[in-house]
């Protein structure tokens, strides 16, 4: 014997429920004997709810609703048997029907509806629903019966949510079923009095049903039938990459389904615990799916929490005073008074030291519970022993379930860690004796990220997931996408990470997807798709979004989008940058980024504002953690001056050197950003702060070689006519330098506490004087690097190597998020 029990969402209409018939002949070819438990037509339990209480209230729209109950059972009856045998199965249902409407019109016309009533009214639902059933299935040569529940489940008087007498209930479903061999369909959720008055279960109470038929038949199984492929490791709204749990325990399947999973209701599953019969949950639109068996144990599972539930809106009550230390007696008051206003405690949590203990109600019980335990307490908050009742809201509560937390250390640490290191605060926490769960209060607007923070870190340890914000979408942004694109499998098999593009803006458009945006496509997608680009707005919505290990990446010059830095990092989000101004700026500012991201837990990586692919900036951080000084730094940090000066020999021009340099591509749109030595200026300053000096740019000597009458004019051609005059100038720097056996390159450097950019004659022993093509060099002088300087030398320059450099900062920012 087995039990099959089709749920509202399994009977939505006639299509689903010819697919229930489908299942219901697979079954039988299985298994010797089968009975079935069916729900309500989907949404017809609340629908007759509503009318039933707008009839109470005087409303006469409760007869809309009637008529269109009867549309719906009557068109049901019409899809699944043909017109010639519709006759009297129409009938019945027109007759329960008009059963119905005298029912609801005298709590119409007395204006009064009791909880017997309700329960009477709401009885309709399944007893049609059986009945349309049992009659499909005897026109498809199945023979069946209709069995109202209200014959063998006994109950008491308690309306709404009765309690079944087990000994009776079970005496009569033996005997009803001990001389009938047909296929039994059954009604889920309603049972009767010892004198036959109409109750209900209550929640879950069709599961309830199919749970005590199963005992009383000592089925070998119990099949929950559904819309999803049984238990979740999560909610798929909130986690995406939620997947079917093969197994649980009894325990476990409690555990989540009071938090919220939607799981069978832990006092349903009571009489199949008690007999140790298996309940599986299956879907109907998926039947080959293995779905969830859910039982007195579980096979060997390897993972440590089987499962995440929530309650997605909960109020923290919190009892605070310095009187309740040692006192016996103070919880049982507070909660006794709780239970006389019948308010459910969702989760407790106490100090050991007794001077505060907090709940969790649902909201609307929030100010009803402040009130209780005050009345409760009010001498102690007289006297002052009890400080104070507070209420905190907009809170909510994740629980993480699993038998093999039990005794398996650092398990709620790893939790925390998981929420810490994705800048979610934990406002209580409680656990069990069992270790079975652990639940924890956050911040609701937090649940999101929480649940994809524990679940990837539980259950996807070999996947981290990096949501990515891309800002500019220039040659260096556009081929960091190229880039993202070409090496996904490399990240997914070499390090176990998936970097998903969760937002990408430039400064015309804008464009956010929480599931992500497909790189090769992201410019196409954020031309015709994006919005009009607003910063502030982008930015709100990357804070709503809340998604954990979020990474913004700027890959503009844009003084904005530096100033949101602070932001971002308040909001738990890593910053990648090749955007320079940011650490250029003034050192307050300086100071103030790398504060704001250690306050935030996030990580601030620019290694691509100084050399781009070329690792300075890390060597120089490597040297100070090691307790190297550094005392000098000289550096070609420009590619294209550098270009410039070394094929600068005096065969050509230097104004035509470097109309050749712009028609090749090497020089900035103006040139005149190249040579005015803002750029380098930029750079040194960068590297005396890592070097752990205070330089401003302003303190920087700048030498620009843009001609002071070429500063402002308007066109390219006008400057280099203007440059063309200052060849000479140009010609006698380099004539001198050769005469004295040197070469002139364009160099920063920073040296007791000065800092300088521009022309430089160096000799051949230095290491800028064989320098040729666009190379950045740089040369570090140091405690450790005194007699022989250290020397970086590579391309500093192309979009190729930077993005590069930037994508090797959100790898390193991906490794921080994963191990913090």
């Amino acid at each position: 014997m087995i039990i099959l029990k089709f749920g509202g969402t399994s009977l939505e209409n006639a299509g689903r429920i010819s697919k229930i018939i489908d299942i219901i002949k697979e079954q039988q070819a299985k298994n010797d004997r089968v009975a079935v438990v069916v729900s309500a037509l989907g949404g017809v339990t609340d629908d007759l709810i509503r009318s039933a209480q707008l009839a109470a209230k005087g409303d006469q729209s409760y007869s809309k609703i009637e008529e269109q109950l009867e549309q719906r059972h009557l068109q049901t009856v019409r899809g699944l048997i043909p017109s010639k045998d519709q006759s009297s199965v129409l009938s019945h249902i027109i007759s329960e029907l008009n059963d119905l409407h005298d029912v609801l019109h005298g709590v119409y016309l007395v204006r009064e509806l009791s909880a017997r009533v309700l329960d009477f009214v709401m009885s309709f639902g399944e007893r049609l629903s059986a009945f349309i059933l049992s009659e499909a299935l005897n026109e498809r040569g199945i023979a069946a019966e209709y069995l109202d529940a209200r014959q063998v489940v006994k109950t008491n008087d308690r309306f709404g949510s009765a309690l079944v007498q087990y000994e009776s209930t079970f005496e009569l479903i033996r005997q009803y079923f001990e001389n009938r061999s047909d296929l039994q369909i059954v009604t889920g959720f309603i049972g009767s009095t010892m004198n036959n008055e109409t109750t209900t279960l209550g929640r879950g109470g069709s599961d309830f049903t199919a749970s005590i038929f199963g005992a009383a038949l000592q089925a070998k199984e119990i099949q929950i039938w559904t819309d999803v492929n049984g238990v979740l490791t999560a909610d798929p709204q909130k986690v995406p990459e939620a997947f079917t749990i093969p197994q649980l325990t009894y325990e476990e399947a409690m555990e989540l389904s009071h938090f919220g999973a939607k799981v069978v209701h832990p006092s349903t599953m009571q009489p199949a615990l008690d007999k140790k019969i298996p309940i599986r949950i299956k879907n109907t639109l998926d039947p080959s799916a293995a779905g969830t068996l859910i039982g007195h144990t579980a096979n060997d599972s390897p993972l440590i929490i089987k499962g995440l539930s929530s309650v997605d809106d909960v109020a923290l009550i919190n009892v605070i005073g310095s009187g309740m230390v040692g006192v016996a007696g103070i919880a049982g008051r507070i909660f006794g008074a709780l239970a006389r206003k019948g308010i459910n405690v969702i989760l407790i949590s106490q100090a050991s030291s007794e001077h505060s203990v907090c709940f969790a109600v649902l909201p609307h019980y929030a100010q009803k519970a402040k009130k209780a335990i005050e009345a409760e307490l009010r001498l102690e908050l007289y006297e002052r022993r009890v400080n104070r009742v507070a209420v905190e809201k907009d809170l909510a509560v994740i629980a993480a379930v699993g038998e093999n937390m039990r005794r398996t250390k650092g398990i709620a640490g790893k939790v925390f860690q998981a929420l810490g290191k994705n800048g979610v605060n934990i406002v209580a926490i409680a656990q069990g004796s069992s270790e079975l769960n652990i639940s924890m209060v956050i911040s609701k607007k937090d649940l999101s990220k929480a649940l994809k923070a524990i679940h990837s870190e539980f259950f996807l340890p070999t996947a981290k997931v990096i949501n990515l914000y891309l800002a500019g979408t220039g040659l260096i942004g556009g081929t960091l996408l190229d880039l993202i694109a070409k090496q996904t499998n490399h990240f997914q098999n070499r390090w176990g990470l998936q970097i998903r593009l969760a937002g990408l803006m430039n400064s015309r458009k804008m464009l956010l997807r929480e599931q992500g945006i497909d790189p090769t496509k992201a410019i196409d997608l954020l031309n015709t798709e994006g919005q009009a680009a607003k910063l502030k707005h982008f930015i709100a919505k990357v804070g709503e979004l809340n998604l954990p290990g979020s990474v913004f990446v700027d890959c503009t010059a844009s003084d904005d989008i530096v100033n949101i830095y602070p932001e971002l990092f308040s909001m738990k989000i890593s910053v990648v940058t090749a955007n320079k101004k940011a650490n250029s700026a003034t050192y307050d500012f300086y100071l103030k980024l790398r504060e704001a991201a250690k306050k935030g837990h996030a990580v601030f990586a620019y290694e691509t504002n100084v050399g781009a692919g070329l690792p300075v900036i890390k060597t120089i951080r490597d040297l100070l953690t090691s307790g190297d000084r550094i005392h000098k730094i000289e550096g070609l940090v420009s590619g294209t001056l550098s270009f410039l000066f070394s094929a600068f020999t005096g065969e050509k021009p230097f104004s035509a050197l470097l109309r050749e340099a712009k028609e090749k591509g090497f020089t900035e749109p103006d040139p005149r950003e190249d040579l005015n030595g803002l750029d380098a200026a930029r750079k040194i300053v960068i590297l005396a702060r890592e070097a752990g000096y205070p330089l401003e740019l302003e303190q920087v000597e700048i030498q620009n070689l843009v001609p002071e009458e070429a500063a402002n004019v308007g066109t390219a051609e006008e400057f280099f006519a203007i440059l063309k005059k200052h060849d000479g100038w140009f010609e006698e720097r380099r004539q001198a330098a050769e005469n004295k056996g040197c070469k002139l390159r364009y160099v920063a450097s920073f040296e007791s506490g000065k800092a300088r950019v521009g022309l430089k004659e160096v000799d051949p022993q230095h290491p800028f004087f064989n320098l040729s093509g666009s190379d950045n060099v740089f040369v570090l002088t140091t405690d450790y690097y005194s007699e022989r300087p250290l020397i970086i030398r590579g391309p500093g320059a192309g979009s190729k190597v930077t993005a590069a450099g930037v994508l090797s900062d959100i790898l390193r920012a991906a490794q921080f998020l994963a191990e913090v």
